[in-house]
């Protein structure tokens, strides 16, 4: 039987409402924003030196789509959070960079080994549909270390407010942000709708 969902702020009357009615919180994320007047350049130096030997850190192009796919393709499993942060995976044409969707990638000895991709709106908005590390490269800094590329560089072009979530279950990501100024501003709740009760005949 198909369960219903949704994904409410946490701190709305509807919310709360479900839960009265029987709904349960099945997974928590989690949104917060960055103005560029308050990104500190020293500190998204120090992130996008990343320290690991062999490391480039660069804005991606329509000639890295295949990389873009296979590490997509590797990690598609990896995302926690239930429906309010699932990631669809790439096609070849969600995969290329353009004005209104930049992507940056790091590479180790060649390989992209992580990436982040940014949805640009207008000028001076942009918000981050996701950012990725391969498994085998996890906790060494490279997700900050691309994501703070990737605000550096939309900062100079005149970006001036920025975005970002994901899932309360990946602590990691949350630190990273907040690492480079995010402050988290909401809390979203994915809710299940009670299961009927079913009985033997």
């Amino acid at each position: 039987m198909h369960q219903e969902k949704r994904v409410l702020r946490g701190d709305t009357p509807e919310a709360h409402a479900l839960l009265a009615d029987g709904w349960s919180v099945i997974a928590r994320s989690w949104g917060a924003g960055l103005l560029a007047a308050d990104v500190d350049g020293e500190r998204f130096r120090s992130a996008a030196a990343g320290g690991i030997p062999g490391l480039t850190l660069r804005e991606l192009t329509a000639d890295d789509v295949a990389a873009v796919l296979t590490l997509d393709a590797a990690t598609a499993n990896d995302y926690p959070g239930d429906i309010a942060t699932a990631h669809a995976p790439l096609t070849p044409r969600s995969a290329t960079p353009g004005a209104a969707r930049r992507a940056w990638g790091a590479f180790v000895d060649g390989e992209l080994v992580a990436m982040t991709f940014v949805d640009v709106d207008g000028a001076h908005h942009a918000e981050t549909d996701f950012t990725v590390v391969a498994a085998a490269r996890r906790r060494r800094g490279l997700g900050t270390a691309v994501k703070a590329a990737s605000i550096a560089t939309l900062v100079r072009d005149g970006v001036t407010t920025l975005r970002t979530g994901g899932s309360a279950e990946n602590a990691g990501s949350l630190a990273a942000n907040r690492s480079l100024g995010y402050v988290v501003d909401e809390e979203w709740w994915t809710l299940a709708a009670p299961v009927p009760e079913t009985h033997a005949s």
